[in-house]
């Protein structure tokens, strides 16, 4: 009963009497002893993720610890001679590595363990040392996958078995994955491309939801629509292109160019928009499919 309907309807000191209301009937107000939960019942199949109902329905019952599977350990390595930490005085021919700051935040937001080094080499031999020294479960680099002849990540892992491809995306065409032996036993590789809105367009493309669904969610894509383009556009006719876009008075804005380099934009738009492969310009009012990014 709600202590309000009793007098005193505020908690009664040790040993004063309570008088309760008239016309309850029997059982009214109890809740009875395993209502929620029943001794033998079982309280979450295995997989489960803990989330905040999870893990407090387990304190309810009175479970002090449960048997889990540790976070998956991904590292992830930034590669360039062109590198500059964050914050580092910037000499000539040299950008600060965004790269590393993205992707860590974008992986650790699914709640996994995240290290993020930097490689200013374009020695295989120099990152597969690097690798060799770290413990991880999955790694992902960033940059040099492509076709030229210092392209570091592609020749050190290549020959271990990482396969090294382009696919018809804008932006994000070179891409590499596979197994490698890097000295204590096979881990996943996904090697991505080196300019930083093609990181990230990857990332929502490919691996955030691989990793959702091997870490059993049920929701592993972004949430979908389409509606109407605010102003025309073009795409080149051979790729499927994501541009960076907003959404505003039920219209999808374009927020600045298609150019892979455009960080700042991307940071700007709460949406991806997909023009899809076969398609070399849409018009204002055409409807465009979109992803949510702004969660």
């Amino acid at each position: 009963m709600p202590v309000e309907r009793a007098l005193p309807s505020s908690y009664p000191a040790e040993g004063e009497p309570v008088t309760l209301p008239g016309g309850i009937a029997a059982g009214t107000f109890i809740r009875s002893a395993g209502s929620d939960a029943r001794a033998g019942d079982l309280l979450l199949q295995g997989g489960t993720r803990l989330g905040p109902a999870q893990w407090g329905a387990l304190a309810a019952a009175g479970v002090g610890a449960v048997a889990a599977h540790r976070r998956t350990r991904v590292l992830v390595v930034s590669t360039g001679l062109e590198l500059a930490a964050p914050g580092e005085p910037l000499a000539p021919g040299r950008i600060h590595d965004a790269n590393g700051a993205s992707l860590g935040a974008s992986l650790a937001g699914l709640g996994l363990d995240v290290s993020v080094a930097s490689l200013r080499s374009d020695d295989p031999a120099a990152l597969i040392g690097l690798l060799r020294e770290r413990e991880f479960d999955l790694l992902v680099t960033s940059g040099g996958v492509s076709a030229g002849a210092h392209e570091v990540v592609r020749l050190a892992l290549e020959p271990l078995g990482v396969a090294f491809l382009s696919v018809a995306m804008q932006p994000g065409g070179p891409q590499g994955l596979g197994l490698a032996d890097l000295g204590h036993g096979s881990v996943p590789v996904v090697a991505l491309p080196g300019n930083p809105v093609s990181v990230l367009v990857s990332f929502e493309a490919f691996l955030r939801p691989a990793l959702l669904e091997a870490a059993g969610r049920r929701r592993t894509r972004r949430d979908a629509e389409r509606l109407p383009l605010a102003e025309a556009l073009d795409s080149p006719a051979g790729k499927h292109q994501l541009r960076r876009a907003t959404v505003h008075d039920g219209r999808v804005h374009m927020v600045g160019g298609p150019s892979s380099h455009l960080l700042g934009h991307y940071a700007l738009a709460d949406v991806l928009a997909h023009v899809p492969v076969g398609v070399e310009r849409m018009e204002a009012g055409e409807p465009i499919d979109i992803w949510r990014i702004d969660d």
